[in-house]
């Protein structure tokens, strides 16, 4: 394992999923105060990653899982979720932030990795050139670097979401700021695909 593949390799991960952070921030913010939000939280990132991983590797030996076209359709997935969120918060907007946070529920599994494999749909072609030319090798670290940094990832945004200034204003705005996170990541997905002929 050459120190050069590694550090290209966190390089890539990190270029490509920076906004990921403030997502799981939104998460952790979410469901605070539920006993398992970092697990739904964790499982989803996982899934959500290895689905990303698993597409960019055999587009990789060249089979396609999803034809080029479908992946600006990923978009769909955050905004579906966002518009579900901001519809929920209208429903409650007359609450009080105590009685919000008490409504509220640990984002599940499922849920953390459709945005997760969404959101990371437009990393699928940033990836798919590195690792064809990584060869089985360079491809074996590229996949170990990007599942330990996924942890990395998780750990952060539980850690933003937790520092009593972010708490604060994520416990006050969360609710408002997760739907318009979502549905702004899936337009912009769409859009920059061109779904739509936008």
């Amino acid at each position: 394992m050459t120190p050069g593949v590694v550090g290209q390799a966190v390089g890539l991960f990190a270029v490509t999923n920076v906004d990921d952070i403030l997502v799981l921030a939104l998460f952790f913010a979410q469901g605070a105060g539920h006993a398992r939000t970092t697990r739904n939280i964790l499982l989803g990132q996982y899934l959500g990653f290895a689905a990303i991983l698993v597409v960019a590797v055999a587009a990789a030996f060249g089979a396609t899982f999803l034809p080029e076209w479908a992946v600006p359709y990923l978009g769909l997935l955050p905004l579906a979720l966002g518009i579900r969120s901001a519809v929920r918060a209208w429903r409650h907007r007359d609450e009080t932030e105590e009685e919000r946070t008490a409504g509220q529920t640990a984002p599940q599994t499922l849920e953390v990795a459709a945005v997760t494999f969404a959101n990371g749909g437009d990393n699928i072609g940033v990836y798919v050139p590195v690792l064809a030319t990584a060869g089985i090798g360079g491809m074996s670290v590229y996949a170990a670097v990007f599942l330990v940094l996924v942890a990395v990832w998780v750990a952060a945004g539980r850690y933003f979401a937790t520092r009593p200034t972010i708490a604060k204003a994520l416990s006050r705005w969360g609710h408002v700021l997760l739907p318009v996170v979502l549905i702004g990541i899936g337009l912009l997905i769409l859009v920059e695909g061109g779904a739509f002929g936008l």
